[in-house]
């Protein structure tokens, strides 16, 4: 069992750069490839970014990509989520997810943390 806790959402303005912290806990937390997705109101949950055990490989989405960076400290077990020049439609609640295979796909994650609300005003 894995446990995930996200951090440092909040309101910010367009441009601004803001971090996002993951922290897991539980036996083999270690073990799971990482990701973060977001969940805009009345929108689908979104694939953003995912990073292997060892943090080495690194995979972000399309619409992040130059914007947001993924990182890991597999010390502290914990996952980051840097974002910059962010956009209003950034926002959304941001989801930390485990899973023990690389994937874009939700379903294919076995564990979630509870979302922190990134908002974004123009």
């Amino acid at each position: 069992q894995v446990q995930l806790a996200e951090s440092g959402g909040g309101l910010v303005q367009a441009g601004d750069s803001l971090s996002l912290s993951c922290a897991a806990s539980g036996r083999f937390a270690f073990t799971y490839r990482m990701a973060w997705f977001r969940q805009a109101p009345g929108k689908e949950r979104d694939f953003v970014a995912h990073i292997s055990r060892d943090g080495g490989r690194t995979y972000l989405a399309d619409s992040v990509k130059g914007r947001f960076t993924i990182s890991r400290d597999t010390a502290k077990n914990t996952v980051y989520l840097q974002m910059t020049d962010v956009k209003a439609e950034d926002t959304a609640v941001y989801y930390c997810a485990a899973s023990s295979a690389i994937s874009v796909r939700p379903d294919d994650y076995d564990y979630w943390g509870p979302g922190t609300q990134v908002t974004v005003s123009s």
